[in-house]
């Protein structure tokens, strides 16, 4: 049951304790304790519980009071502790972009600080990097399909879109909190994954590309798949020092797939069998 205590009851959509909510953009949350780390927005039960599962700290939460006392809703709340919670009706919360895409319920959580690539990659066998995926839907789709389909960990680039932003976490399915992920080195991190006994295997049509199926893929023991930003693809110099350049066959003339989808086609040749 909820203590009265912890409950807040917003009327007005200009109340600063919605600032998180309704007025910050993603960069915004992501600085907001600086230097020490800062916010992300998780929303609905699922994905809130599976950040929560994976030990990250609420601050607050955000909730349709007509859904205080309903399941999923309730446990939740009642698993986040002594943070405030921000009731309000839904014609006050309508008014925050996105809010009905959440069934109801919003959690202000705090970042962790990332691991280390190397920490990461140490006793991985398969492993996803994602070279400057920028759209957040296929950001967390790939990661649902990482974490389904065998991956041990996802690796991205600077110019990657962050899994944590709320279209991410909710297309994953909270996927973001349950496979290991993290950001990879500033410079040379082909060299880095190659260094560290890896295989890479670009996603990419060449002269020199071989099928998903290749058993030569199926047949090494550290293998990087590696898939590029939407519509051009990887880099060309990425392409040229893989080890492998590899395409997923099609059928009716179709030449390739969307990023998201070409990932859990390869992840499933490729990947661990569950």
């Amino acid at each position: 049951m909820i203590h009265d205590r912890r409950l807040i009851e917003i009327e007005d959509i200009h109340a600063p304790e919605l600032d998180v909510y309704a007025r910050l953009n993603e960069t915004q949350l992501r600085h907001y304790y600086e230097p020490h780390g800062g916010l992300f927005i998780a929303e609905s039960p699922l994905v809130i519980g599976r950040a929560l599962d994976a030990g990250y700290e609420p601050v607050s939460v955000l909730v349709d009071r007509r859904e205080l006392a309903a399941n999923p809703t309730e446990e939740i709340l009642a698993r986040c502790g002594d943070v405030p919670i921000y009731t309000a009706t839904l014609k006050v919360l309508e008014q925050i972009v996105g809010f009905r895409l959440t069934r109801g319920l919003l959690c202000a959580m705090r970042r962790r600080d990332l691991p280390a690539a190397f920490d990461l990659i140490r006793g991985a066998s398969r492993i996803a990097v994602l070279e400057n995926v920028v759209n957040p839907t296929n950001v967390g789709a790939i990661f649902r399909s990482a974490a389904a389909l065998g991956m041990d960990a996802v690796l991205l680039t600077a110019g990657c879109s962050d899994p944590l932003y709320r279209r991410s976490a909710r297309v994953s399915m909270g996927t973001v909190f349950q496979i290991p992920w993290t950001r990879l080195p500033e410079g040379d991190w082909i060299r880095f994954l190659q260094e560290n006994g890896f295989s890479l295997a670009a996603m990419a049509l060449t002269e020199k590309t071989i099928g998903i199926d290749d058993p030569r893929l199926a047949s090494e023991d550290c293998l990087a798949l590696v898939l590029g930003t939407e519509g051009e693809g990887l880099l060309a110099d990425t392409i040229a020092r893989c080890d492998y350049v590899v395409k997923i066959p099609m059928a009716h003339g179709v030449d390739s797939l969307n990023v998201a989808a070409a990932s859990a086609v390869a992840f499933w040749a490729v990947g661990h069998r569950k």
